[in-house]
Order: structure tokens, then sequence, then C-alpha cells
């Protein structure tokens, strides 16, 4: 640390981006970038008015720069501001702007703004950090809703697909208590995030699995699954359907998200294909939550499912 660098306890690098790449960005797995990444919106519901602040704890050398940059082509020509902070938490700074999210008896809140839950509801302490799903993100929220609306639903063995921090499994614990609830990601951190919630929540009997979709073993011997949850991306969600469909218990209610509303007819056709009916939308900006039953017998893919061919899917934009 020079001289001119006393007092500064990490730096904050900020570029523009668009939604896409943001969208991309919290999709990778490994972007092997020492820093904690976090995207936002500029102006809601504006594609192209994102934001990209990275968090590093040493002065960012060229090379990090040029890393950065390459994640967020749209700023190719833009200088990245670097912000030099002073010695408070600035993962608490980086949380200061998010303000509790209610949706009907839940409260997810981070540390920097604690809230009680409602009467008859729960609140969840969830602080930003490298899982998506912090229910700030309006995928995230609507899938609360949707669970919610399933409350008087009888389910007796549930599955959150690529959980992130573990909210939406929380949700489904809460819900339903009696059931047997697992959350699964294909991010090894995803799950360590989720445990480190699970603890700080105090929630229990929660079954985690990193796995890539829904064919590993583990998914497979615990299903027919009578709840299927899975906030993702488009892409994923389509090439995924046969095998999400083939857990899912006759009639089963299958909660998608991470979609744009643009995207839903891919996504809903393809779950479709597969025995799938649409029930419910719950729109929010530009994403779409989709709540579809499992046909009435369950489904059984025409082919053996190969997840090396999972990659092939193309959306229409």
């Amino acid at each position: 640390m020079s001289a001119d660098d006393t007092g500064v306890d990490s730096w904050r690098v900020t570029l523009p981006c668009t939604r896409a790449e943001a969208e991309a960005i919290d999709a990778a797995d490994d972007l092997a970038i020492d820093a904690v990444l976090m995207t936002s919106e500029e102006v809601e519901d504006d594609r192209e008015h994102w934001r990209l602040d990275a968090y590093v704890e040493d002065r960012p050398s060229p090379e990090m720069l040029a890393a950065l940059k390459a994640l967020v082509p749209s700023a190719a020509g833009v200088e990245p501001v670097v912000t030099p902070l002073g010695a408070e938490d600035w993962v608490a700074m980086s949380q200061a702007g998010l303000e509790p999210i209610r949706e009907g008896r839940f409260v997810v809140h981070t540390s920097a703004h604690p809230t009680p839950a409602p009467e008859g509801g729960r609140a969840f302490l969830i602080d930003a950090g490298q899982a998506f799903g912090t229910g700030h993100h309006a995928t995230t929220a609507g899938c609360l809703a949707m669970l919610e609306g399933l409350s008087a639903q009888a389910v007796t063995n549930a599955i959150d697909l690529g959980t992130g921090t573990g909210l939406l499994a929380f949700a489904a614990r809460h819900l339903w208590p009696a059931a047997r609830v697992t959350a699964t990601d294909i991010d090894p951190a995803a799950i360590l995030v989720t445990r480190e919630n699970m603890a700080t929540n105090d929630v229990a009997d929660i079954a985690l699995i990193v796995a890539d979709g829904a064919l590993s073993p583990e998914i497979t011997a615990a299903a027919p699954y009578d709840l299927v949850i899975a906030n993702i991306l488009a892409g994923p969600l389509i090439s995924m359907a046969p095998e999400v469909a083939a857990i899912a218990a006759p009639r089963a209610a299958i909660v998608l998200a991470g979609l744009l509303e643009t995207q839903r007819e891919q996504v809903v056709a393809a779950f479709a294909a597969c025995g799938c009916t649409l029930e419910a939308v719950d729109r929010r900006g530009d994403w779409t939550i989709l709540r579809l039953t499992a046909g009435a017998t369950r489904h059984v893919p025409g082919a053996p499912i190969d997840p090396r061919g999972r990659d092939g899917w193309a959306l229409d934009l």
C-alpha cells in the first residue's frame, strides 16, 4: 500500500453495463476475479442502464481493471470509476441501499436494515454476497409471492433447483413445516452460503445438494416432488424442462423464474411439451414468474437425457 493509500481499507470499481451483461455475471460459475461483484439497475426496467460494482481489498491493478472491463463490453469506451473506501465495512456499505422486501407473510432484510416479521409471518436475514437470491430481485420476490399463493396446497416433498442463498427453500420450509425440503445448486459456494444462512435464520431440516440440474442420483432417488422451484435463467429452464418434469409428481406445482417476458412463450412451450400446463403468471416489469401444473401422469422423457447436450438451446428475444 502506498503512502497515498493511508487509511484506505478497500476499493470499489464501478462500470456501466447492460442487463444482459449483468445476468451473465450473476449466472457465471467462476469468473476468476478476486473481487465481490454486484450488479444493480440504474434505471428501473431499463435494459441498457445497469451498473457493475466490484469490491476489492487492494488498489485494483491495470490487469484487474482490464478483466472487469472485459465483463461489460458495452462499456468499452468508458473509464472505470475507482473509489477508495475507508475503514468502514464495505460489504455493509454495498447493502446499505437494500431496503427490506415485503411479500405476503415474508420479510427479507439485510444486516443494515433489521426488520421484524409481520404477525404470523417470517423474516429472513439474507445479506448480499456471492450467491444470487437476496429477495431484492423481482424474480426472487415474485417467487415468494407465488409460494404464498400455494400455501393452501398440500406439499410433502419440495425442491428448490438453483437455490442461490437458500431463500426460496426457507420460504417452503416455513409454509410447509412437515414437508421434506431439498435445496440444490451447481455452485458449491452457493450451498455453503445457504448452509450459513440456515444457521443465521434458525432454519433446519433442508437437504443441501451440489448438482447440475435435476439429474443427480440424490435428486432422482427422492423424487417425485409435489413442488418444484427453479429460479435460474430462461435458457437452462428450457433445456432442463424434460428432467424437471420427470422429477415432478402428477399434478405437482412448478414455479419457474429468471426469465424475461419476451422469453415466456419459449419456456412455456418447453414445459408444455412435457405435459405441463400454465396456471398463473406474475409479471414484474420485464421479468416474469410462472406457475405450472405437471401432467396427470408422471412424465417419462422419450430418450435418455444427456446433460452434455443441454447447452444447445437458443432463445428468440
